[in-house]
């Protein structure tokens, strides 16, 4: 057995004795109670003793919890200083900027637009993360962070990207077929998308419920992300949810086509929220202005 357990198990207990709370770092870390719990009892199995006595209400760091606990915030914080030193010794650091954000929207709004940004600003490098949640958080490193919800987040100064939609769309062979036929949403085969990261995003039970529509019923493909969603409908096997994010690009080249009068505003948006530290950071001024070119609004109040 490795003498360190994974990374990841320890950041969740670094959380949990931070926050006091599994069920604030479940909160935190955008993962599910379970699976916090599973996390803090693989750690005690890989350190051989009781991290957190259960018997108490809240649960409370045991001595050999508040030993590891120390040991795990140092061991984080030489980690990012020492990151942030390589940084500067390397003479990168007023070059390069990292940006967290979901997989799909890294891939088909992002990335595409990334060409621009190098046209304007040839010196700067941006490294594009993408954690396996879908609302990114600011960890050391990160700089700014592009998520979707209402922006009520308090960890950075937010601005408006843009707002997001939900519409219906399928490769137009399909949707015409469909419609020639009379088929509605609640029986056409249905692209779907699951995953227990995905909280934050609406499915086509939430959708047709909008609608006034009766539960889906037509054949179902399921997918762990929206990436290979996107692929499944440009092969015609089915209609997706099409996000504003995700999907308007290949709606305007033709490749898919929306439902008609399909699209519901949710009252949801992307946003962009910067890191205090990074705010006055000249690489990091230069994404966000360039971002602000093609924002709907100012910062989100």
């Amino acid at each position: 057995m490795s003498r360190l357990p994974p990374l990841r198990l320890l950041t969740t207990f670094e959380a949990v004795a931070r926050l006091g709370s599994m069920r604030e770092a479940a909160s935190a870390l955008n993962v599910t109670q379970p699976a916090v719990t599973q996390a803090l009892k693989a750690l005690e199995d890989h350190v051989g003793a009781i991290l957190i006595d259960r018997s108490t209400r809240p649960a409370r760091l045991t001595e050999a919890g508040l030993e590891l606990a120390r040991a795990t915030r140092d061991g984080l914080d030489l980690i990012a200083d020492t990151i942030e030193e390589i940084r500067t010794s390397t003479g990168l650091e007023d070059q390069r900027l990292t940006v967290a954000c979901t997989m799909g929207l890294a891939t088909h709004w992002l990335m595409p637009r990334l060409s621009d940004f190098y046209a304007r600003h040839p010196g700067l490098f941006v490294n594009v993360q993408v954690p396996p949640t879908d609302l990114p958080q600011i960890w050391p490193g990160t700089d700014l962070v592009l998520r979707y919800g209402r922006g009520t987040w308090t960890d950075g100064e937010t601005l408006r990207l843009f707002n997001e939609t939900v519409c219906p769309v399928g490769r137009p062979a399909l949707v015409e077929s469909l419609l020639a036929k009379g088929e509605g949403l609640e029986t056409a085969p249905l692209i779907h998308v699951r995953t227990v990261e995905a909280r934050h995003w609406e499915g086509w039970t939430d959708y047709l419920a909008r609608r006034g529509l009766p539960k889906p019923r037509g054949p179902s493909h399921i997918f762990d992300n929206y990436v290979q969603a996107v692929q499944a409908a440009l092969d015609g096997r089915g209609l997706m949810l099409g996000w504003r994010s995700i999907t308007d690009t290949l709606v305007a080249d033709g490749s898919l086509k929306p439902w008609p009068e399909g699209a519901v505003d949710l009252g949801t948006a992307y946003f962009a929220t910067v890191a205090p530290a990074a705010a006055k950071r000249p690489a990091v001024k230069a994404f966000v202005a360039w971002l602000g070119e093609g924002t709907e609004s100012a910062l989100a109040k």
